[in-house]
């Protein structure tokens, strides 16, 4: 069972990082990163591209596959004003890949940069996708979540995705305190992404190349895949001085069943690489749960985890929640029973001291800001010991957040 983490006080999960350790850059080649391994207590360190060497023959690898769109775009108003929307999520269609291949219009939940100099009225520019110009235009609707609903228009025979590569900007983090740059589209990409929708990256696979790829194959480990759209809630910092006050916002999720067949192949325990794996396989369990318990649920849906406190609920403290071979069954029968291969859901799961991991049995993540939620994964995962672990990196020249050094973290 997990125990509720709610009053947890986030001052308590924080430590000094000066501006210079956080890398603004990455560094030339990805996999000479430095690499921590913190092994049941006992920590030393590496270079990335020998990663293979501390994972376990016959062992299950799960990366997200998710790809950063250029979701910053810039419009100008009649008097100069500059205003900036952010997409965020898609609003119609709803599904992601329905609304990169849109013609002539599309909505999405965005953030308004300026948004005090535009309340109301149609912005347009013209602008030039595969030689050919078009016009796009955009008004604002009404709020919807975190975000403004915009309608996006167009003429001309290109779809949203398109336009996207013309004119947006890549999204890097706010804390490197610089302009995107052309290298940008590159670094910032894992080298297997390849599902659009993500404002962030999911910055543990930065490390990977094709080259360690295909020596984790020769050491006998496999690789698999799922999808999470990482949103720009991954930069909202906890303001509130308990966790209890902290809103985690919706992120969508895509499993394949061949990948919850190969979690259950392999015992349901995993090697996960990034945060958002984590969230997303442990949702899995949930879901599963869910399924269990409400066998007529038809709607994809109608399984996310909307409730972010969902694993630390009585209904999870009972003796007979379902062990993970179990809960992640239920998922097959139900795709079965709904003849879907794909499960496609959304979660807003938080893991934090307290939480009784399920799915994921050791972890490959970079370091992460103080009083984030990441770090609160991090510790619910190695509890205390995240203090011993982010001391050895700092004392010891690791680099710092997005385009930082890595860890492989494997807990007791």
């Amino acid at each position: 069972m997990s125990t509720d983490p709610r009053h947890i006080k986030i001052k308590d999960y924080t430590y000094q990082l000066p501006d210079e350790r956080i890398a603004k850059y990455p560094v030339a080649k990805r996999d000479e990163s430095k690499l921590l391994i913190y092994n049941k207590g006992e920590i030393s360190h590496d270079v990335f591209k020998n990663i293979s060497q501390h994972l376990s023959s016959g062992s299950l690898l799960i990366y997200n596959n998710t790809k950063v769109i250029q979701a910053r775009i810039h419009f100008h108003k009649e008097t100069g004003a500059l205003i900036e929307v952010f997409l965020l999520e898609p609003y119609f269609p709803h599904d992601y890949e329905q609304i990169f291949q849109s013609k002539n219009k599309c909505s999405w939940v965005c953030l308004v940069g300026n948004s005090k100099k535009w309340k109301t009225g149609v912005l347009s520019r013209t602008i030039n996708v595969n030689g050919c110009d078009l016009r796009l235009s955009i008004e604002r609707k009404e709020e919807s979540g975190i975000g403004h609903v915009i309608d996006f228009t167009w003429d001309g025979e290109a779809c949203f995705s398109e336009i996207l590569d013309a004119i947006g900007e890549l999204p890097i983090p706010p804390y490197l305190n610089r302009k995107t740059e052309e290298s940008d589209k590159t670094t910032y990409q894992t080298v297997y992404s390849k599902i659009k929708g993500s404002v962030a990256a999911p910055t543990a696979g930065l490390h990977f190349t094709d080259a360690v790829l295909k020596d984790i194959a020769d050491h006998n480990i496999q690789c698999d895949e799922v999808t999470l759209h990482v949103g720009a809630g991954t930069f909202k910092p906890v303001k509130s001085e308990e966790i209890e006050g902290h809103e985690m916002h919706r992120e969508y999720i895509s499993v394949r069943r061949s990948t919850i067949e190969n979690i259950i192949a392999h015992g349901g325990k995993v090697t996960a690489v990034g945060t958002t794996s984590v969230r997303t396989l442990e949702s899995l369990y949930y879901i599963g749960c869910t399924i269990m318990r409400h066998p007529e649920i038809d709607d994809e849906e109608a399984l996310s985890i909307s409730n972010q406190w969902m694993p630390y609920s009585d209904e999870f403290s009972e003796t007979n929640t379902p062990d993970t071979l179990t809960a992640l069954k239920a998922i097959l029968g139900w795709m079965d029973r709904n003849e879907v291969n794909v499960l496609n859901t959304s979660t807003r799961i938080i893991i934090a001291p307290g939480y009784k991991f399920h799915v994921v049995e050791k972890l490959i993540t970079n370091f992460h800001q103080p009083q984030s939620t990441l770090l609160l994964l991090i510790a619910a995962l190695i509890g205390e010991d995240w203090r011993k672990v982010y001391d050895y990196a700092l004392s010891n020249d690791f680099r710092f957040l997005s385009y930082g050094d890595s860890s492989l973290l494997i807990p007791n």
